[in-house]
């Protein structure tokens, strides 16, 4: 099995600080079908965190559904993006996932965590650190969102040429699924979107050979 180095401080500001990240920040048709995913589980006026928040937004988007929206990442340079994109609306807070004790780091419990390209970039040991980290700040009864790549996606043959530097290790669906149920979690829905890159896409294909697997589930 390779293993994968896991991403560094300065290459992910290096990432988020070219001017060819700004394009992470705008609505797209890929955007759209997370932000379906997601809006069954905004409730105004609940807590929300944005875990490895990239461009901040979804950070934003927390926020502009009325939640109470923190970002995590342990970019500065990201961070720096979600404060601004939410002009300072959000609680910004640096943090290393794998290393810190997010429950120590954060007095806010949330009921609803996001992660979007996160989990791909570290080994299994680390990812069930982070899914443990999550959970210890996910209130009970909260839900856990989570994004990863799709394996048999045609995205992944281009994928470096947009991101050179960052090393990942693209899921398939019953790898996200494991993921969530060793740590106690209850998968609530799961499945893929962006089969097409375009605003009309054959979704019930996603689970196969969607862009994007997703899980939702829920702390017991």
């Amino acid at each position: 099995m390779k293993t994968i180095q896991n991403p560094k401080d300065t290459d992910w500001n290096n990432f988020w600080s070219r001017e060819q990240s700004q394009r992470f920040s705008k609505l797209s048709w890929s955007k759209r079908r997370i932000l379906a995913i997601l809006q069954p589980r905004c409730v105004r006026g609940s807590l929300a965190l944005d875990a490895g928040c990239g461009s901040g937004f979804f950070t934003k988007f927390f926020h502009d559904q009325g939640l109470s929206a923190t970002a995590l990442d342990y970019s500065d340079s990201a961070l720096k993006m979600a404060g601004e994109i939410t002009q300072g609306a959000a609680k910004l807070i640096r943090a290393d996932m794998v290393k810190e004790n997010l429950s120590a780091v954060m007095t806010d419990r949330f009921d609803v965590i996001f992660t979007d390209g996160l989990f791909e970039h570290f080994s299994l040991e680390d990812q069930d650190k982070i899914m443990q980290n999550l959970i210890a700040v996910c209130k009970h009864g909260g839900y856990i969102v989570t994004f990863v790549p799709n394996q048999w996606s045609p995205w992944e043959l281009i994928r470096p040429f947009f991101m050179p530097g960052i090393e990942e290790k693209p899921f398939v669906l019953k790898g996200l699924l494991d993921l969530n149920r060793r740590n106690d979690l209850a998968v609530v829905e799961s499945g893929g979107v962006n089969v097409f890159p375009f605003e009309i896409s054959p979704e019930f294909l996603g689970p196969a050979f969607g862009m994007l697997l997703y899980t939702v589930a829920k702390r017991i």
